[in-house]
């Protein structure tokens, strides 16, 4: 759950009475997170969750859902081309992609620098946060206004079920799964199966974030997310990445019934035949890294026998409703 505190604390000119605002999350238990804040920019609430954009000193302006941090200005890059440029630089020609969710439109940025994407569905299931993304998140205006992107406001799962066409790829761009979440039936081997696989094209891939990746915290979902997608595709792959802003290393899934073959030289050289500008952090070299897992992670992933379902779910830790508290 997310919280920010305010005090005044005396000012080294003068005497003068400053404010000092920060924001703490909490991680897991006995262990939270927080920085300092610049400002409030806005905070309310959505029929679907609360949402508030925070100026933060260590990582610009943070966009936090439900008491969690989803996205921050300074290293948004790192989690939006680690999700979308692996599952197409390994697609033989991607076309046409689904996204569920990313309301923010920073998966749509990504996508849209393709020069092979015809079109991109953004699926999100709450208007009010788009909005607010497309207002306030100066970085993704240009996606929001391209016209191969066909934004939808639907549940996702509800929108996949009633189009017929199939998509080269498919990326799920979803919250992470907490427990009374909206989300968490889009993790499910149900859901995948079902409903995603079958929107694919032949050669077609899915990809999705899932959640921390770290040696301690990969557990709560990560694991079995990628056991999940092993029941219903031939070919899966993990990966993860540090990212500053969340405190922990995250972790991503790519999953096909291709093999994906391809090695960092490879990678490289379809970056600069597809993808318009430079990646900031994702080339062959760490895309290689990144599906390198510690051996401790390995082990735990070969070992994962859990499959996500509705009735046998697992959720993050600790995540709540944000709320503020003022001190002093």
């Amino acid at each position: 759950m997310g919280e920010i505190s305010c005090s005044n604390g005396n000012g080294h000119a003068m005497g003068v009475q400053r404010k000092s605002c920060w924001y703490e999350e909490e991680i897991e238990e006995n262990l939270r997170w927080c920085f300092a804040l610049n400002s409030i920019l806005h905070t309310g609430a959505t029929q679907y969750q609360d949402i508030q954009l925070l100026d933060t000193k260590p990582f610009g302006k943070a966009l936090v859902i439900d008491g969690k941090l989803q996205s921050a200005e300074i290293d948004e890059f790192i989690y939006h081309e680690s999700l979308v440029h692996p599952a197409l630089l390994h697609h033989q020609l991607p076309k046409t992609i689904f996204i569920m969710g990313g309301g923010e439109g920073s998966t749509a940025r990504e996508l849209l620098r393709h020069r092979t994407v015809e079109k991109v569905v953004m699926c999100d299931i709450d208007e009010e946060v788009v909005d607010f993304c497309k207002s306030y998140l100066v970085a993704n205006r240009e996606a929001f206004s391209d016209p191969r992107l066909d934004l939808i406001i639907n549940d996702a799962r509800a929108e996949l079920q009633r189009r017929e066409e199939c998509y080269d790829v498919i990326i799920g761009d979803l919250a992470d799964p907490i427990e009374g979440g909206p989300c968490y039936q889009l993790y499910t081997k149900t859901f995948y199966e079902l409903t995603v696989k079958p929107r694919l094209n032949q050669g077609g891939v899915f990809v999705t974030q899932a959640g921390p990746a770290g040696v301690f915290s990969h557990t709560e979902v990560f694991s079995c997310i990628y056991n999940t997608l092993k029941q219903v595709f031939k070919y899966v792959v993990p990966y993860s990445a540090h990212i500053p802003s969340y405190a922990d290393i995250w972790g991503w899934v790519m999953a096909s019934d291709t093999p994906f073959l391809l090695n960092a030289d490879e990678l490289d050289l379809r970056m600069k035949q597809r993808i318009k500008g430079e990646n900031r952090y994702l080339d062959g070299k760490t895309f290689t890294s990144a599906s390198t897992l510690s051996k401790a992670v390995r082990k735990s992933l070969d070992s994962e026998t859990h499959v996500y379902s509705e009735g046998a779910a697992r959720f993050i830790y600790g995540r709540g409703t944000a709320h503020k508290h003022n001190q002093g």
